[in-house]
């Protein structure tokens, strides 16, 4: 039996290389910056295999954050800062969005409106981050075929930037797949395989889509979809998987879209691999869709079995249950065992201490030992 064991992207950065990235995101002066990532990403490259995990990454080391990174490598982001959407749910529950508002003033999030076209504007930027990432590789003894790199999708962009300068949703979708494309291909002509980070597909829903009913959210959800394959549409399938989830961050997410309500439009992106939530507790439950509705051919799960919010660490055994639950409806062959979502999503927010983090990843891999045993 193959079980193989991964994650969903960002993992814990060293405490000087945050403070490094935070000032070169305001602007000041960052000494150092470019041998402190590799050095990082060196290490953390090293510590994943060491773990144990078959298939690795950069922990994406260099980068403010999963999607907000881009506004350093394309034009046309130079607006006043973009307020976060509200969370729909909070309304229902005014105490916890004062809590929830204490954890959002930790995070660094530089996300300015676009305001003009956008276009390519560091090409050097995602070459750096592959250079990077296949010098750790090969230090580490790992080989390229087990490593993946993150991108943003052109939905998720949308997500975090306001569109001051197009005025039309599905042009500024087509501006960013067409900007983003040459990053998405230079990943995988690296031998790289590409994730693309697509929380817009379920998260949006009870974020910037709110006030959308459902059959609205799922057109504009299509939309996001039919960008992405557009901007992908170069790459094989095989060397692509796609995460989804409905916000790492621990709430009630009592507005959630329910999985079953949008996994035909998420199935039409190109990638093989869907990286879902399967440890919230909203979404436990949901692997009993797939034995109701296959899986298309040649696409696989790679089910979150160890959660990314809180501080528990998952037994193995229960990391084992849940990768069984998914084995029996679709087969262990097409199971990849994840995380439900990243552990340093953004600079500041750290809702897991890294010594837990990397416990949990411990437990993952164990837990898809005991599988395989």
């Amino acid at each position: 039996m193959t079980l193989l064991t991964t994650h969903t992207g960002s993992l814990p950065r060293p405490a000087d290389l945050v403070d490094l990235i935070v000032r070169r995101d305001e602007g000041l002066p960052a000494a150092g910056l470019t041998p402190r990532v590799e050095e990082a990403v060196a290490e953390v490259v090293r510590r994943q295999a060491e773990l144990g995990l078959d298939l690795l990454n950069d922990g994406e080391q260099g980068k403010v954050g999963y999607s907000t990174y881009v506004k350093d490598r394309l034009t046309g982001f130079e607006g006043e800062p973009t307020t976060l959407s509200a969370l729909a749910e909070l309304a229902d529950f005014p105490d916890d969005a004062a809590r929830m508002g204490r954890t959002l003033t930790e995070i660094h999030l530089n996300a300015p409106a676009c305001t003009g076209p956008i276009t390519r504007r560091d090409d050097g930027a995602v070459e750096r981050d592959v250079e990077d990432l296949l010098a750790a590789a090969r230090s580490a003894g790992v080989a390229r075929e087990r490593l993946f790199m993150t991108a943003a999708s052109p939905g998720v962009v949308t997500l975090f930037f306001a569109d001051r300068h197009y005025g039309d949703r599905e042009q500024y979708l087509g501006a960013l797949a067409e900007a983003m494309r040459p990053e998405y291909e230079a990943i995988a002509a690296a031998g790289v395989t590409l994730q693309l980070d697509c929380p817009d597909l379920a998260a949006g829903r009870h974020t910037v889509f709110a006030g959308l009913g459902l059959d609205e959210f799922r057109r504009e959800i299509a939309r996001n979809v039919a960008a992405l394959n557009e901007a992908t549409r170069a790459i094989p399938p095989e060397r692509m998987r796609l995460h989804l989830c409905w916000g790492n961050y621990e709430g009630p997410h009592t507005h959630d879209v329910p999985l079953a309500d949008i996994l035909d439009v998420v199935l039409e992106a190109r990638p093989l691999g869907l990286s879902i939530e399967a440890s919230n507790p909203r979404h436990g439950h949901e692997w009993e869709l797939f034995a109701e509705r296959p899986l298309p051919e040649g696409k696989y799960l790679i089910p979150g079995v160890v959660d990314s919010t809180t501080n528990f660490v998952e037994h193995p055994r229960l990391v084992a249950q849940r990768l069984e639950r998914f084995a029996s409806v679709v087969g262990a062959e097409r199971v990849v065992a994840g995380t439900d979502c990243g552990f340093g999503t953004f600079v500041g927010l750290d809702q897991v201490t890294p010594s837990v983090a990397w416990a949990k990843l411990a437990a993952l891999v164990e837990g898809a030992a005991l599988v395989r045993a």
